[in-house]
């Protein structure tokens, strides 16, 4: 493995003899599991036959009796369900108290959560609480042997979570020896999801919310609820064209648009793009950003930094438009167009519209 590999010297929570299987925490909306839990099952399931464990899976809210029919194609072997009218929607106490408990339960050496706005809050309260470390936002996850520096002590069988560190100038290989869970989180579209097998069966398991949550936990009750879908899916789209701060204003960026009206397209941009007031957060494209995988990627003024690199590598085809011949992400580019956007781009459109009638 590439990288530096770094161990959590916490105190040790669970015995490594008592390990046992890989937990998902699933995340749910309006009954649907969400993608990056799916992701993360069909990563856990790979992981499970690596270690020959069980996948186990974890579902918290209100209705779920459709959530095994979901998960189970994807590899699950236990699913464990806590059903209860006042769990409708996420709140932080209550789901962690109900993480926390089943984990000293069943005590997984892997937990696995999305890197989502709930993972995030979630996921290190349940860590802080078993003392066990987290990693964040890792872009891969595998299994393998670490042999301690100082001691010579080896471990076989640890989950080994990498990452990008120090601004994207390394992948780090992170590992915990000693503490359990081995926590990590991931964002959606790093993952593939992938069947398992349609066929396969899983146990469900149904928990008593009241053996887990405690009165104290419902102290924060829900009054209203408001969620604001996104407008751009960029992640489902077959074609994106994005920019980079290459593009070199805002005006420019316009091309963007009118060229993926033409191909329909969807429009994205890396983090500078963003910073420098070109696009919207929400098409953001790379680490801090979202993971694509379309068709045809079309890269315009985008240097190619790893932390953009990470979020669209595995696009099938990716044309570069950069003025640097030199830019990073001519390595990784199908075709490179060597120009400035205010002079390729109209002439792509141009074209585009002719082979279009």
């Amino acid at each position: 493995m590439n990288g530096n590999i770094h161990k959590f010297s916490n105190s040790q929570i669970f015995k490594l003899k008592e390990m046992n299987n890989i937990v998902v925490y699933c995340e749910i909306e309006e009954g649907k599991v969400a993608d990056v839990s799916l992701e993360l099952i069909t990563k856990g399931r790979k992981l499970a036959q690596d270690l020959k464990c069980k996948l186990e899976a974890l579902a918290i809210g209100y209705k779920l009796d459709s959530i095994g029919s979901q998960v189970f194609p994807y590899g699950v072997d236990t699913l464990y369900v806590v059903d209860d009218k006042r769990l409708e929607h996420y709140q932080t106490l209550p789901h962690t108290s109900i993480c926390v408990k089943l984990f000293e339960e069943q005590k997984p050496q892997i937990c696995l959560m999305g890197a989502t706005t709930t993972g995030r809050d979630l996921g290190p309260r349940v860590s802080s609480a078993l003392k066990s470390g987290l990693t964040a936002d890792c872009t891969n996850l595998e299994i393998g042997p670490h042999t301690e520096t100082k001691t010579g002590k080896e471990y076989k069988d640890l989950l080994y979570q990498i990452r990008p560190a120090f601004g994207g100038n390394i992948i780090a290989t992170i590992v915990n020896p000693d503490c359990r869970p081995q926590m990590a989180t991931v964002r959606e579209g790093v993952m593939k999801k992938e069947i398992f097998n349609a066929n396969h069966k899983g146990e469900v398991v149904k928990l008593d919310a009241d053996k887990y949550v405690s009165a104290s936990d419902f102290a924060i009750s829900i009054v209203e609820r408001h969620m604001e879908k996104s407008k751009v899916n960029i992640k489902n789209s077959s074609i994106i064209v994005a920019g980079g701060y290459g593009v070199g204003s805002k005006e420019n960026f316009a091309l963007l648009y009118e060229l993926a009206a033409v191909i329909g397209a969807e429009v994205g941009a890396s983090r500078a793009a963003v910073d420098a007031g070109y696009a919207e957060h929400e098409r953001q494209i790379g680490q801090t950003g979202v993971t694509v995988r379309p068709k045809l990627y079309i890269a315009c003024g985008i240097s190619g930094q790893i932390q953009h690199i990470a979020g669209m590598q595995e696009s099938s085809m990716i044309i570069s438009v950069n003025n640097d011949p030199n830019a990073p992400i001519n390595k990784i580019a199908d075709y490179v167009i060597t120009g400035n956007i205010e002079d390729v781009l109209p002439k792509m459109i141009k074209y585009y519209k002719q082979n279009s009638k």
